[in-house]
């Protein structure tokens, strides 16, 4: 399991190796003590599945706050993602940049994401599954969001049409409208 940092402190792209022969493959996709190494501790508390049925589905920026904020390791389970994470961390020197990775079930590669990062994805294959862990339990009352298309963020999604969203993401704050709620240290 390879563990590479982006220029993003914190967020790192994770690679398992695939063992392939004639019947397919296997790979080992978790590895508490690989992870503990590069500084991400290993203990989730629960994990999710979401399931997008067509190309150009848009889910985020997606964020909870503290006490309940959360960090996720994100993978692709069938199909393919833009995967985006936005630094949000007051004070941070990439405070408001974005790292945007191609996520597939064929590359097998993992994003980990923590806390003071604003996450979303864009599909970009027809019935995609995305699993993620998170270190603390989903919680109504700390969940947030950032526009997905604030020109602020200069995020380049891969649209050829409007994006399928929620309600609820097509009404999110601009970053320049978020209120501290995460500081750099």
């Amino acid at each position: 399991m390879q563990v590479v940092d982006t220029m993003l402190p914190g967020v790192k792209v994770i690679s398992p190796v695939r063992h392939v022969d004639a019947r397919g493959f296997f790979s080992e996709i978790f590895r508490a003590d690989i992870l503990e190494q590069h500084g991400i501790d290993p203990q989730f508390a629960q994990e999710n599945h979401s399931f997008s049925v067509t190309k150009g589905v848009l889910r985020g920026l997606h964020f909870q706050v503290p006490p309940a904020a959360q960090s996720k390791l994100v993978r692709v389970a069938a199909g393919a993602i833009l995967d985006v994470a936005v630094d949000i961390r007051t004070g941070s020197p990439t405070f408001g940049r974005h790292i945007a990775l191609i996520l597939s079930a064929e590359l097998g590669n993992q994003l980990f994401i923590p806390e003071g990062f604003a996450h979303g994805f864009c599909t970009l294959l027809p019935d995609t599954h995305l699993i993620y862990k998170v270190n603390r339990y989903y919680s109504a009352e700390h969940d947030r969001g950032l526009r997905w298309n604030d020109p602020a963020l200069g995020i380049e999604w891969p649209l050829e049409d409007e994006p399928l969203l929620s309600d609820k993401d097509r009404h999110q704050p601009l970053l320049a409208d978020l209120p501290p709620v995460f500081a750099y240290e």
